[in-house]
């Protein structure tokens, strides 16, 4: 493959803007989070989106950002959860570099999203609202239903019992090992001593 972009995909919470932002700063590159980008292009937050413009707009204007952030290069992307539903967007994605999954168990996830405040996990809230919302089940739903999407990744990094710093390390292990000739700079935590 050519050295082009690295993608984090994987379901809400499991450290995809905190991790890429880390990498992206490892490699020396540009990081480019897909929510942030749709926030900035339509003027308000996520939530506002939904809820005055549904889910259909912010799907339009999630697609025109990836589009846009997959046409440069060395640039760590972050996704929103449901990105690769589009089939352009996993087209987009995955013939733009490299793609590493983040996963987590449904535990850990319901477990992060109970205890997040940004708005970007607005499609899973309203899952943990309302009583007796079995927040674990509603995950494992969800997550079941896009796990053959995120499978799509080249590389898989579980995220569960690792600190943001040791997720990004692994991520970086994928790529070194995809791309064997590239070395990593000296602010990376590993560097390919080889030379090669």
């Amino acid at each position: 493959m050519t050295i082009t972009n690295l993608t984090l995909i994987g379901f809400s919470g499991t450290g995809k803007s905190a991790v890429g932002n880390i990498v992206a700063r490892r490699l020396g590159w540009t990081f480019v989070d897909i929510d942030d980008e749709v926030v900035r292009l339509a003027g308000k937050p996520v939530a506002t989106i939904f809820e005055e413009d549904g889910e259909s707009r912010f799907r339009e204007l999630e697609r025109k950002m990836i589009e846009q952030a997959c046409s440069g290069a060395q640039q760590v992307i972050a996704t929103g959860g449901g990105a690769l539903i589009d089939l352009l967007n996993q087209e987009i994605i995955l013939g733009s570099g490299m793609v590493v999954t983040l996963e987590a168990s449904h535990e850990t996830i319901a477990d992060r999203l109970a205890h997040a405040t940004s708005d970007a996990i607005v499609e899973v809230r309203p899952l943990l609202r309302g009583d007796g919302v079995d927040v674990v089940e509603r995950v494992r739903a969800l997550k079941k239903e896009r796990q053959p999407l995120y499978a799509l990744g080249h590389w898989i990094v579980s995220t569960d019992n690792l600190s943001v710093d040791e997720v990004a390390t692994e991520v970086l292990r994928g790529w070194s090992l995809s791309y064997p000739h590239a070395i990593l700079p000296a602010t990376s935590e590993r560097r390919d001593e080889s030379g090669s």
